[in-house]
């Protein structure tokens, strides 16, 4: 960076919402699918992580500079040429996600779709028992992803000295004045994170009713045991 450079807001509010909202919903769907008193925690945050993840796809079209996909999409060999770069200890440096950032952006959004699908299709029954092995599957292949993105995150930070975890909390990074968005979204995020709260909200009240799909399943399954 040159002299110029300086912290500057680069990530929404909203994108920094949702990806937080994520990581949270993900990992706590992973833990608790075993987990038959936690059953309605799995699929509630399930089905908020599939929302989050339309909203974001949606917010890679029309949100701001370096949330839309056609600002940090790349070919598939750019990320290799990142990742070599890396290894000669060189300084590339990227005003939004990184080429192999992308990849792995990409890699999640597709797989925890089909992740959400497949376990919203055994929770219904349908298609057969081979749907819950493809989904317990995919959520780990998932997790390998995120894994490694969560290392090759730290790994950036130390090569470019810049805490890129904190960046993702304060949505400002080293960029030049002219690379900056011109507002955070607020207002957006506010609503979004209403909405969420309130869908959990609606879940955990309505648990004991069994009108939510989680205690529906677990009714099935009471039937099922005592046939």
């Amino acid at each position: 960076m040159d002299d110029s450079s300086q912290k500057v807001l680069i990530w929404d509010l909203p994108v920094r919402l949702i990806h937080w909202l994520l990581a949270l919903c993900f990992f706590g769907a992973y833990f608790t699918a075993e987990i038959d008193e936690l059953k309605i925690v799995h699929f509630t945050l399930g089905y908020t992580l599939a929302a989050l993840m339309i909203i974001r796809i949606i917010w890679g079209f029309l949100g701001t500079t370096h949330a839309k996909f056609r600002n940090f999409v790349r070919h598939p060999m750019a990320a290799i040429h990142y990742l070599r770069s890396m290894i000669r200890r060189e300084h590339p440096t990227d005003v939004g996600h990184n080429p192999a950032g992308a990849l792995a952006i990409l890699a999640l959004l597709f797989l925890g779709l089909i992740v959400s699908f497949t376990g919203w299709s055994t929770l219904h029954e349908i298609y057969g028992d081979w749907v819950e092995e493809v989904h317990e599957v995919l959520a780990n292949i998932m997790l390998a992803i995120v894994v490694i993105h969560i290392v090759a995150v730290v790994g950036a930070s130390f090569l470019h000295k810049e805490n890129l975890v904190k960046a993702m909390i304060t949505g400002k990074k080293t960029a030049q004045h002219k690379d900056a968005i011109p507002e955070s979204k607020s207002l957006l995020a506010i609503a979004l994170l209403t909405a969420v709260l309130s869908f959990w909200f609606y879940q955990y009240d309505h648990a004991a009713e069994g009108g939510v799909d989680g205690i529906a399943a677990l009714d099935k399954e009471n039937e099922h045991s005592e046939e």
